[in-house]
């Protein structure tokens, strides 16, 4: 991982937080944005993100070339949600690394999940996205979102060699919406973007996170019938 803050290095842990309180914010009623819905879970957790990192998404949006979206894969994760995906992938380490000490297999897990005390997308100001047409086909950027280190032989890190003209631009194209409007790129992972969160705050030398773990949003309220 040389030249990259993984989110278990104590730096990351150690930024301070000061809640600014922003709510959740459904992005199902946002009409500008496209979501996906393969990591839809029944709370809808997945559709929601901080109201400021929502405005600057928007505004990221605004600076892609006409005919050209943003794909929203998943925002906020629940924090168990979070720590069992963390505790499976770890697992599969410990599997691929017997004998590794325990600091080893956090590093190696968090290249692909967030430890849950850390995680972005428990802040609700992390989003996985991609870029697509106006009709909602994909674009080449090199990898399936998601896709791990091994399935992907590393192709999944930002900075990837080997990967296509095209879809090089096409992460080229997102970096630059995107850090324009304030986020930060986990380098492991070029479809995972967040704003406000520890690890922001570290790389964007922030004196402070602005947001902490978010709570769930509030289930959809249910009508007498269905009660």
């Amino acid at each position: 991982m040389t030249d990259i803050i993984p989110l278990s290095d104590p730096r990351v842990a150690g930024v301070t937080e000061r809640e600014c309180g922003e709510p959740l914010v459904d992005l199902r009623e946002v009409p500008e944005l496209l979501l996906d819905p393969r990591q839809a879970d029944d709370t809808g957790a997945y559709a929601h993100l901080r109201s400021g990192a929502l405005r600057r998404l928007l505004r990221a949006q605004r600076l892609l070339p006409a005919g050209v979206r943003f794909l929203v894969v998943e925002g906020y994760r629940p924090p168990d949600l979070q720590r069992r995906y963390f505790e499976s992938y770890a697992a599969t380490m410990r599997k691929a690394h017997p004998g590794a000490a325990p600091a080893l297999i956090r590093e190696l897990a968090s290249a692909y999940i967030s430890p849950p005390e850390v995680a972005p997308h428990v802040s609700g100001g992390a989003v996985d996205l991609t870029l697509c047409t106006e009709d909602g086909t994909e674009l080449p950027l090199g990898t399936e979102v998601n896709a791990t280190p091994e399935e992907s032989e590393g192709a999944c890190r930002t900075a990837a060699p080997g990967i296509d003209a095209e879809a090089r631009a096409n992460r080229t194209l997102m970096d630059r919406a995107l850090t324009a409007t304030g986020f930060v790129n986990y380098p492991t992972e070029w479809w995972h973007w967040s704003y406000g969160d520890r690890y922001w705050a570290l790389l964007r030398h922030a004196p402070a996170a602005r947001y902490g773990p978010a709570d769930p949003p509030a289930p959809p309220a249910r009508s007498a019938r269905t009660a």
